[in-house]
């Protein structure tokens, strides 16, 4: 008789976000229904009519980091090698215990060191293509995000991979992680996302008239568009009987994961692929679509997604769909991070019981009728969450999540079932 596929955990959380540093903030924000939209700073926006972002306020990586040095890495590497090791300490996992172990480093982003890149083509504007920062050159290349994780953790027997499935990146890294351990590739992984807001990506997307005025306001019959945000959400993955072995406290499990890719138009994904994935995540956990307690939607507050996506969760669930929560109201469209950072709140959710809210919600529209828990955290016992992430270029992905008491269920593999 073959062995029970290997159960999957995360059993540590790393995240930096506009409206927290760390779970404990993060989850904090999370209940008050925290909007972390301000005033763009980091660049100059004159000229532009409204310019306005989710910006991670005065959070200097360098008072996390231990091992990489000031400066060899952009900001976004920074802040994923930061959201690594809060969520290695987290999980309770010394580095130095796990170093001949194989695992896995996936980074998901869209625009890696986008503000490097930014300099740099202001360099050239400014001195032509001779006058260009060495040091900005060779950070931008997006495969350094997981070395910057990798060296900042001192592995080196690991796979380091860059996710660029765009806004979708970080769900692809976190089942990028789970196929490996799943197949015994890895026994543990550091999974999630970085992006930050670059004057490159906001000129390019105000251009196209798709960014919010004032704040990114998903479902609301008078959103606007979105709004990117910053930082990194970073998970623990680890085989549950690796996790057990060692003592670790276990906060979910990831039971099941499914991508697919449009091949479509570049910004509009397609509503029947889109049901397809979520419909394969939930077989591939083996859940029916009626014990999901909460879906953590895409949200981007744009009119033609948000309504797309309302029709979606109607052909997978039905007449009666779970509650919906868009986590890019509270933190905005964190890019390649945003699968993580909503992963991180489901996870949040199911330890403390509530759900958390759509903010900057005021007016219902016809077109998304869902109950997208608006302004306010609601308690609820949730034990299975559904996170969808779309990208740019078609690519569809989501992943669901189980509360860790669901562990008891069934053993994991042969070994813990002869126990």
């Amino acid at each position: 008789m073959a062995d029970p596929e290997p159960r999957i955990v995360v059993t540590g959380l790393g995240v930096i976000s506009s409206i927290g540093i760390g779970h404990d903030d993060f989850l904090a924000a999370l209940r008050a229904g925290a909007c972390g939209a301000s005033p763009i700073s980091g660049f100059d926006t004159t000229g532009f009519r409204f310019a306005r972002a989710y910006e991670v306020p005065g959070f200097d990586p360098g008072a996390v980091l231990r091992r990489i040095e000031p400066g060899a890495f952009g900001k976004v590497g920074a802040q994923a090698a930061a959201a690594a090791r809060m969520a290695m300490s987290d999980a309770g996992l010394d580095p130095a215990w796990v170093r001949d172990e194989r695992g896995v480093v996936a980074v998901g982003t869209t625009c890696g060191e986008s503000l490097d890149v930014d300099a740099l083509a202001a360099a050239e504007v400014a001195g032509g293509l001779g006058r260009l920062p060495a040091a900005l050159a060779r950070r931008v290349h997006p495969g350094r995000l997981p070395v910057a994780v990798a060296t900042e953790l001192g592995l080196s027997n690991v796979a380091a991979v860059t996710i660029p499935t765009v806004c979708a990146a970080g769900n692809y890294a976190i089942g990028h992680a789970l196929d490996a351990l799943r197949d015994g590739e890895a026994e543990y992984a550091v999974c999630g996302g970085a992006d930050s807001v670059s004057r490159m990506a906001f000129a390019g997307f105000y251009r196209l008239r798709a960014w919010a005025s004032q704040r990114c306001s998903p479902f609301d019959l008078d959103r606007d568009g979105f709004m990117f945000g910053e930082g990194a959400g970073m998970l623990v993955l680890e085989t549950l009987d690796h996790a057990r072995r060692r003592g670790a406290a276990i906060r979910a499990e990831v039971a099941g994961f499914a991508l697919n890719c449009d091949a479509a138009h570049p910004t509009r994904p397609e509503r029947e692929r889109v049901a397809q994935c979520l419909t394969a995540a939930l077989r591939d956990a083996g859940t029916p679509p009626d014990e999901v307690d909460v879906v953590f939607a895409h949200g981007t507050g744009t009119k033609i997604n948000d309504a797309m996506e309302s029709a979606v969760l109607g052909d997978v669930f039905g007449a009666g769909p779970p509650p919906v929560t868009a986590l890019k109201s509270m933190i905005g469209h964190t890019q390649g991070a945003a699968g993580a950072h909503a992963c991180i709140a489901a996870v949040l959710g199911m330890e403390h019981d509530f759900i958390p809210p759509t903010v900057n919600f005021t007016t219902p529209d016809p077109e998304c009728p869902v109950d997208c828990v608006p302004n306010r955290a609601r308690p609820a016992s949730v034990r299975t969450a559904l996170v969808n992430s779309l990208g740019v270029g078609g690519n569809n992905a989501a992943v669901v999540l189980r509360h860790a008491e669901a562990l008891a269920a069934r053993p994991s593999s042969s070994s813990e079932a002869a126990a």
